[in-house]
C-alpha cells in the first residue's frame, strides 16, 4: 500500500521550457583573478554621449588591468577608432610593464570583432575572450567601471556648474583620481601602486571645475597689467607636471603649474 515507486524521468518538458525557462544565474564574483600585470585586460566602449565635446568626441573607451585594476581611458569621435586606441594603449603599458598583454576581454561589439581588430590581436599573440551575447555581467569589471565613472562625472559637473561639453576632461580627471584611491578590488593599496609599485601622491588633488587664478608670465604682460587671470580647473596635463585649465574669456586651454585655487567657488 501507499504510493507506488515512481520512475525518475530526466527528459525536459519542451512545453514547460517554452513557457517558463529563465536564464542561468551569473556568479557575483569572478572565479579567477590575474596574478600578474597585463595577464588580462578588460575593455568596453561607452556612448554616444550628448553633447559632444569641443573636439567632437562622443565616446570613451576604457582598458582595465585585471591584476592592478588600474584603468586607462581614451575619448574618441567614432567607435571605429577603437583599434587605434588599443594600439596606443598596448604600446604604452607594455613599455611600462616590460611584458606583453596576454588576453583581452570585451563584448561582441563590431568595433572589437572587426577583421582588423581580430587580425591585429592574432598577429600580436593576444588571446581573446568575447562575452556571451546579452550577458554584460561577464564583462563586469569594465561595465561597473564605466558606470562608476559616469556617476562621478555627473556629480562633478553639477557641483561646479561646468558645461557638459567638458565631459572628456571630467572623465579623465575622474579616472586619474580613481586610480589613486583605495578600492576593495585591491587589498591595502591603490590601483596605481599595484601597477607601478609606488605610492601615488595626492597633494595636488583639487576640486574639478573650481576657480583657478593662473599667474601670467612677465613676458606676456605689460607693467600695469594684471599678474593673474581667472580660469577653471579641468584636471592635470597628460604631458607635463602641471594643471590643465580653461580660460573662458579667451576660450582656450592653458597649461600651468603656477596656480592658486578657490576650490569653494564655481564656474559662474
Amino acid at each position: 500500500k501507499g504510493l507506488p515507486d515512481l520512475e525518475e524521468i530526466e527528459d525536459n518538458c519542451v512545453d514547460c521550457l517554452a513557457g517558463k525557462q529563465s536564464r542561468d544565474s551569473i556568479p557575483k564574483q569572478a572565479n579567477w583573478r590575474a596574478s600578474a600585470r597585463l595577464e588580462l585586460i578588460h575593455s568596453d566602449i561607452c556612448g554616444p554621449i550628448t553633447p559632444q565635446s569641443n573636439g567632437g568626441s562622443r565616446y570613451f573607451i576604457t582598458f582595465t588591468d585585471d591584476f592592478s585594476r588600474k584603468t586607462w581611458i581614451y575619448v574618441l569621435k567614432e567607435k571605429s577608432l577603437a583599434l587605434d586606441c588599443f594600439k596606443s594603449f598596448k604600446a604604452l603599458v607594455e613599455k611600462e610593464a616590460k611584458c606583453a598583454i596576454q588576453c583581452l576581454r570585451t563584448d561582441r561589439g563590431g568595433e572589437y570583432t572587426s577583421n582588423a581588430f581580430s587580425d591585429f590581436c592574432s598577429k600580436e599573440g593576444i588571446k581573446r575572450q568575447l562575452i556571451a551575447a546579452y550577458t554584460p555581467q561577464q564583462n563586469g569589471v569594465s561595465e561597473r567601471k564605466n558606470r562608476t565613472l559616469l556617476n562621478i562625472v555627473r556629480s562633478m559637473i553639477h557641483a561646479r556648474s561646468v558645461p557638459k561639453r567638458f565631459w572628456p576632461e571630467a572623465i579623465k580627471w575622474a579616472t586619474y583620481v580613481m586610480n589613486r584611491s583605495p578600492t576593495l578590488s585591491v587589498k591595502d593599496m591603490t590601483p596605481e601602486e599595484a601597477w607601478s609599485g609606488r605610492k601615488p601622491s595626492v597633494h595636488h588633488f583639487k576640486v574639478f571645475g573650481c576657480v583657478a587664478h593662473v599667474h601670467i608670465h612677465d613676458s606676456q604682460r605689460k607693467k600695469l597689467d594684471d599678474k593673474s587671470k581667472k580660469c577653471i580647473l579641468l584636471g592635470v596635463s597628460e604631458e607635463s607636471k602641471a594643471y590643465k585649465l580653461y580660460d573662458p574669456i579667451e576660450n582656450k586651454i592653458i597649461i600651468s603649474r603656477d596656480v592658486i585655487f578657490e576650490e569653494s567657488k564655481s564656474w559662474n
